[in-house]
């Protein structure tokens, strides 16, 4: 059976429609136009959002827990309470994200998550949906690492790559990588030729090194500024060439807490619309009370909205809906812009578009309704929720 939403607007993200028509069927978008001049059609089921918007859902591709569940130390059968919390802050699809573990403890928790993608991509009921993996190390720099464990750090190489790949089951979908440290260009490659987003982060790169990463296959950034090199105006750095590299996009937790809201706005002026990415970096302790909880093997404190381990941040307690809407307060940006940041860009930097982040004939069905203040009001997951 068909199914018609309609709202005051909808963002496709890069269009916006005035009183817009879209139409559900078997859990996928069939058609978009405007209310002007057409009628719904006959037996379907009309569901009205009256002054809302209608955006795609969004979409966090670092994110490594929350609702009390680190995605490292759930079970499959745990995860779908993190997806339905997820839900509630607009998100409709995301990659559970690793940190530097011990190699076989790290595979044991990808074959988890490799278990738990293949569940929730089967399930019907309204939650976001892991789509793929983040491997946010181990092949990090030392000197860039954060609260990484230095003993879990590993040298780059095809063979541990590989190890990881297979224990994932090939749904690595994104890698973190510092450029600099011997083997890491190899790896970068073969990374790259698997169809991998490889991520430069948590490096001390100087600029030149950075676009080798680059020429050799990388083309997005891991939390812009934060584990990075400083930028120099005589040395620029890895930053530099994050900020002034139009082929690649970068991506930024805009928590206030990460990086000042002049800095942040700094970054979208750089990156711009359509090649800056908004994360999270969330941990287990979102959506709950200040304490002690786990970010992997590591403990982090949490006080007032700042997560730390051994005085250094620690992902963080950010939602996606609350980093769209601190984008339109840090900057100029108009709320379809702070969306495509939420949606479209993650989706394009790692290769799902043609599925998710876009509200298009023939994608999935996921979508937030959000008000003019980009409050989410409802979450649809495969045209179902309302």
């Amino acid at each position: 059976m068909k199914t018609v939403f309609t709202a005051r607007r909808l963002f496709t993200p890069v269009e916006e429609i005035e009183h817009p028509l879209l139409v559900v069927e078997d859990g996928r978008i069939s058609e978009i136009s405007s209310i002007t001049g057409k009628t719904t059609a006959q037996h379907a089921r009309l569901v009205d959002f009256g002054d809302a918007v209608i955006a795609p859902g969004f979409f966090d591709i670092h994110i490594h827990g929350g609702a009390g569940l680190d995605v490292m130390l759930a079970s499959p059968s745990d995860l779908p309470r993190l997806g339905r919390f997820l839900a509630t802050h607009g998100v409709t699809g995301y990659f559970p994200t690793t940190v530097a573990a011990p190699l076989d403890s790290t595979c044991v928790a990808l074959e988890r998550l490799a278990d738990a993608i293949e569940a929730t991509l089967a399930d019907s009921s309204v939650q976001a949906r892991a789509l793929g993996i983040h491997l946010e190390g181990p092949f990090l720099s030392h000197k860039r690492r954060g609260v990484h464990p230095p003993e879990n750090l590993v040298a780059p190489t095809i063979a541990v790559f590989d190890r990881l790949w297979q224990a994932a089951r090939g749904y690595v979908r994104v890698l973190t990588i510092a450029p600099e440290i011997p083997g890491a260009m190899e790896v970068i490659a073969e990374a790259a030729r698997r169809k991998v987003c490889v991520s430069i982060g948590h490096s001390d790169a100087e600029m030149p090194v950075a676009q080798d990463a680059i020429k050799a296959g990388a083309r997005h950034a891991t939390h812009t500024f934060n584990a990075m090199r400083p930028l120099d105006h005589r040395e620029p750095g890895i930053i530099g060439e994050v900020l002034t590299n139009d082929q690649i996009t970068a991506d930024m937790i805009v928590d206030g807490i990460h990086v000042a809201p002049a800095v942040v706005k700094l970054f979208l002026e750089a990156k711009g619309p359509e090649r800056a990415v908004l994360i999270t970096d969330a941990i287990s302790a979102t959506g709950m009370p200040d304490g002690r909880y786990k970010l992997g093997p590591i403990e982090v404190d949490v006080k007032d909205g700042k997560c730390t381990s051994g005085g250094s941040l620690a992902g963080s307690v950010l939602t996606m809906d609350r980093a769209v809407r601190n984008v339109t307060m840090f900057s100029h940006w108009h709320l379809r812009d702070a969306v495509q940041a939420a949606t479209l860009n993650p989706a394009r930097a790692v290769g799902m578009a043609n599925h998710y982040g876009v509200l298009a004939a023939g994608a999935s069905a996921d979508f937030t309704v959000l008000s003019s203040s980009g409050e989410v009001m409802k979450t649809i997951v495969g045209g179902r929720g309302a």
